[in-house]
């Protein structure tokens, strides 16, 4: 009897990508991650990972082409000036009453009912965003055979000339097995950037965290990636060598991106939502979590041993402490570090009004306390939790376990 993966179930999409890829289409090539031991990420537990079959996500791209092909210009735009704040449309589907293509046929076979309502999702989505970009899921697609990953970017070509950009995640460890030349084919095929989770460059916090790579392995596959003609977005996680570490989390981490040049440099502070398996060892006294101060502190060590590369800084996340701080290296490096300067240089209810008004989502950057408004709000804030020097770890840490 064949398998259940023997049979194409529709379209599918992965939980996560990037806030980068907000706007881009999403493939899932492979599905959750094959290490999945990383002690503090809170992503795919409990799952075990798996390869679609080619066909199948081949399926998904010609199910979101045959959709594009069913979306009239007119309608669509007369669509997305009556849509709500998430795009859909009261009481109708985006596409009522359009007739759809026949395009829907070169899938029938494989996808059942043509024209998969999460295709179409997907497809209408993508469509008000200008399809300029595609991110390939889950946490490690590069962990497909490369004639495979080469059929899906052919494919995405053919029937998406004009995609500007096509992503992906992908893990150290496999990067550094993929040969130059299959990934040089990749990238001759599309593939533009590859978001990698670097996290630390120490090799005790690597260890610690089960992070099932060394810093030499990460260098090599950083190094791969822009080898081959791919940006790399490589990401950093202030706060990983806990109240111990953080300056070796600092100090290697920065030597990791020295050596390897990354396009991106991504910020995403450490998080400990009450499920992740570093919250029983910050429990039993395993891992002692690093404060904001201390995260403020290593950010800026982390900055001043930047050297001699041409990164692009991003703090695109609402983990972390300074969504503002970023820029150029090494033209902004200045800039970016005197604005953590001036953090820790603040009088300490001044910071606190700024820790909890930022998770309160009222400052992106200092720059907001000096808006008077915001500023007394988050006075009252503090004044309303009942936020103290001695509480207020605590208070940040449960207001930051809501964005988990």
């Amino acid at each position: 009897m064949p398998s259940a993966e023997t049979y194409y179930r529709g379209f599918e999409q992965g939980p996560i990508r990037p806030p980068s890829e907000a706007r881009s289409l999403l493939i899932r090539v492979t599905r959750n991650c094959p290490w999945n031991k990383c002690r503090f990420c809170p992503v795919y537990k409990g799952t075990d990972f798996g390869r679609r079959p080619l066909a199948h996500v081949l399926a998904d791209v010609e199910a979101v082409a045959a959709w594009m092909e069913t979306f009239a210009p007119q309608s669509v735009r007369r669509a997305a000036s009556s849509a709500g704040v998430d795009g859909t449309i009261p009481g109708e589907s985006p596409v009522a009453g359009s007739r759809p293509s026949e395009a829907g046929a070169s899938i029938g076979a494989l996808a059942g009912p043509p024209l998969d309502p999460a295709a179409e999702a997907a497809a209408w989505n993508w469509y008000r965003n200008g399809m300029k970009s595609v991110f390939l899921q889950d946490a490690n697609p590069l962990a497909v055979r490369p004639e495979e990953m080469l059929a899906i970017l052919n494919l995405l070509k053919e029937r998406f000339p004009g995609i500007e950009r096509v992503t992906t995640y992908a893990r150290s460890k496999t990067v550094a097995r993929i040969s130059d030349e299959d990934l040089a084919a990749m990238r001759a095929a599309g593939l533009h950037r590859v978001h990698i989770g670097f996290e630390s460059g120490s090799e005790e916090v690597l260890a610690f965290m089960d992070k099932g790579v060394t810093k030499t392995e990460q260098i090599e596959a950083g190094r791969k990636i822009k080898r081959a003609g791919m940006e790399l977005s490589a990401y950093y996680m202030p706060g990983l060598g806990g109240s111990r570490l953080w300056r070796e989390n600092a100090r290697e981490t920065a030597d990791l991106m020295n050596q390897v040049d990354p396009d991106f440099i991504r910020l995403r502070t450490l998080a400990i939502p009450d499920h992740l398996i570093l919250a029983e060892d910050v429990a039993q006294g395993r891992f002692a979590k690093a404060s904001d101060i201390e995260n403020a502190q290593e950010i800026l060590l982390f900055l001043e041993n930047l050297h001699g590369i041409s990164s692009r800084v991003v703090s695109d996340h609402i983990l972390n402490l300074f969504e503002d701080v970023g820029g150029k290296l090494p033209e902004d490096r200045d800039a970016m570090i005197a604005e953590i300067r001036e953090f820790l240089a603040m009088d300490p209810k001044e910071q606190i009004v700024y820790r909890i008004g930022r998770r309160a989502g009222l400052f992106r950057g200092l720059s907001d306390m000096a808006d008077e408004k915001h500023h007394d709000r988050g006075i009252r804030l503090v004044e309303e939790f009942g936020v103290t020097p001695d509480n207020v770890d605590d208070a940040t840490d449960e207001m930051v376990k809501r964005f988990i």
